[in-house]
């Protein structure tokens, strides 16, 4: 399954990693997500907000791919995970989601 999210960003991001999602009116970064049948993530990548969700799921999925060669169906959904971006970086905003995802 992939989904992606656009989360606010708090004032310690840079402007360099965030842009506006106009269709959520949301100023910060996107998390793009993609997860087995069990939840278990296969896959993130962390986005400015205002890039477009086919061009960042087409990456994202050529790297989950790469990594699982049985992966053979994905379906996509729309859900809720963290609610704000504190990170600086956008691996340390990856690596959060990871770790949530290892606490639920």
């Amino acid at each position: 399954m992939i989904d992606s999210q656009s989360v606010k960003a708090d004032a310690v991001v840079g402007s360099d990693s965030s842009g506006f999602d106009g269709g959520k009116l949301i100023n910060g970064r996107m998390r793009h997500v993609v997860v087995d049948t069990r939840g278990l993530p296969l896959g993130v990548m962390v986005t400015a907000a205002d890039a477009g969700d086919p061009a960042a799921a087409q990456v994202l999925l050529e790297q989950v791919a790469d990594a699982h060669h049985r992966l053979a169906l994905v379906w996509a959904d729309g859900t809720r995970r963290l609610v704000r971006d504190f990170e600086r970086r956008t691996t340390s905003a990856e690596a959060m989601v990871y770790w949530s995802m290892t606490c639920s």
